[in-house]
């Protein structure tokens, strides 16, 4: 079963049929939101919002943890991360949707970024993150809507919740070869791992973050609101085409990667430990 993360500005999905909503309490916390269960165009899907209603929540504030283990408890398969971000490539234009292959952790340590520790010990391959499988499904999707996608790039995660200074911008862009900064995707991507889900994120484009010499193309929030509408017209366009399109199973390391990861064994844990470890492990 498919899910959406939705981020900036994607508080919910426009047609999708309520079927129930999860306000849930998991061993991690509670999520961001309810986990609003319903159908569009006649398939099953999970909706989340990641900043909660009314974007109550910033970046370093968001509990990831609770809301990735939440959406593996209700089924899902595969997670689709929808963020805004800034460009650090001119071929990549405000307006335009990114599918990164790569992803780069420039936060500041505020956030849980495992489901593991406290007892339990595991390390999870991290060195392809994204899912192809579900990547080819979304590239589909968007040829079939008539939308360009740009896919292969990577993304760099910074704190926030302030916009960053030119020299991280240089830095991004050229010492870690980023293409893309934004501040929610990271942990996300790395414990829809742990939770063995077939994940990628699909980026909006909203502007060149600040390491161009015109100050009027430097982000602000003004800027972002003036092109976020329209291109989250064309990201729902591919995600309309995704939600019609039959999902191709989850990779091998996705959906096998705890097979090996976890080093303590299961006589050590205690039974709650047990029991959410195997929620990550179905």
């Amino acid at each position: 079963m498919l899910a959406i993360i939705g981020g900036s500005g994607l508080y919910s999905l426009e047609g999708l049929e309520l079927i129930q909503e999860h306000d849930l309490e998991t061993p991690f916390g509670k999520p961001s939101a309810p986990v609003v269960e319903g159908k569009l165009y006649g398939q099953r899907i999970l909706f989340l919002s990641r900043h909660g209603a009314g974007h109550a929540r910033l970046p370093h504030e968001v509990n990831y943890r609770a809301n990735i283990f939440a959406l593996k408890q209700l089924g899902a398969t595969h997670v689709l991360g929808v963020s805004a971000v800034g460009s650090l490539r001119m071929e990549l234009p405000p307006g335009a949707l990114v599918v990164p292959k790569q992803y780069f952790d420039h936060t500041r340590g505020l956030r849980e970024r495992s489901f593991f520790g406290n007892g339990i010990a595991a390390h999870v391959s991290t060195a392809e993150p994204v899912c192809p499988n579900l990547v080819a499904d979304l590239q589909k999707a968007a040829q079939s809507a008539g939308v360009e996608l740009h896919t292969g790039q990577t993304y760099g995660c910074v704190e926030g919740p302030r916009l960053g200074t030119q020299a991280e911008s240089f830095f991004l862009r050229n010492a870690a070869a980023c293409d893309l900064v934004g501040m929610t995707n990271v942990p996300e991507v790395f414990l829809a791992r742990e939770a063995q889900l077939a994940y990628c994120t699909l980026c909006l484009v909203t502007d060149y973050d600040c390491w161009l010499d015109d100050p009027e193309q430097h982000v602000s929030v003004e800027k972002f609101l003036e092109t976020y509408a329209a291109t989250l017209q064309q990201g729902l366009k591919v995600i309309q085409a995704l939600v019609q399109t039959p999902l191709t199973e989850p990779s091998s390391m996705a959906k096998t990667a705890l097979a090996m990861a976890v080093m303590t064994p299961d006589e050590a844990l205690t039974p709650e430990q047990h029991e959410w470890l195997q929620v990550l492990r179905a």
